[in-house]
């Protein structure tokens, strides 16, 4: 079966979840508004830079999982996705996914955001396949701690290729839609990269490489 594999924020979303999460927590008041605003606007730039430490990010995005009662984070969530996430699904994004599942192809979403905040918008997008950093998660509560490989750049790879060891599947003829340049290393490696509203390095990639440029805004 060939697969159809999406990147998330600023792909299949005309925004950052993991991002807007975080100013979601400020504007409620759930976290130390500047000093937490301040550290995530400055975790984002290293990203878009592509100088991005993966676990020290996750140090801090994770922190509050661990604050807020299992019952109460639901409740959040519930609420982040209709005031922040719902606005900003591209209607084009899902027209995308349902264009290839018309055609027979699998559509998998993987994200660097973590499975907490992403699973419902996978859900949202009807992609039941999602390859997530995942939070730790022992006697009920969040450890703050990462469960395994974070899906980003590299790591992509990797719970990709496990992915793909456990479910038989393999990448012939596969698709792989991002706007990132960390994504380079899986979009290298699938039959049919595309780079959707790219970043200015992913666009010059692009280009020198011949792959599709397009956009989903």
């Amino acid at each position: 079966m060939t697969l159809a594999i999406f990147d998330l924020d600023n792909t299949l979303l005309g925004g950052d979840s993991d991002y807007l999460w975080g100013t979601y927590l400020v504007e409620l008041g759930l976290v130390d508004g500047e000093h937490y605003q301040a550290e995530n606007r400055r975790f984002y730039e290293d990203y878009k830079n592509g100088t991005l430490d993966i676990y020290r990010f996750l140090a801090f995005s994770l922190q509050p999982l661990t604050e807020i009662p299992l019952a109460d984070l639901l409740a959040l969530r519930k609420r982040f996705m209709a005031d922040r996430i719902a606005p900003i699904i591209l209607k084009a994004g899902r027209s995308l996914i349902e264009h290839h599942r018309h055609r027979g192809h699998r559509p998998l979403i993987i994200t660097a955001t973590n499975r907490f905040i992403t699973e419902p918008i996978a859900a949202a997008l009807g992609v039941e396949d999602l390859l997530a950093t995942d939070p730790e998660f022992v006697g009920g509560r969040y450890t703050g701690r990462v469960a395994g490989t974070p899906t980003f750049r590299e790591g992509k790879v990797a719970r990709l290729n496990e992915w793909l060891r456990e479910t038989g599947l393999n990448l012939a003829d596969s698709w792989f839609y991002s706007d990132s340049h960390n994504d380079l290393p899986l979009l290298e490696m699938v039959s049919h990269p595309v780079a959707v509203d790219p970043d200015d390095t992913l666009r010059q990639h692009a280009e020198m490489k011949g792959w599709p440029v397009i956009t989903l805004r």
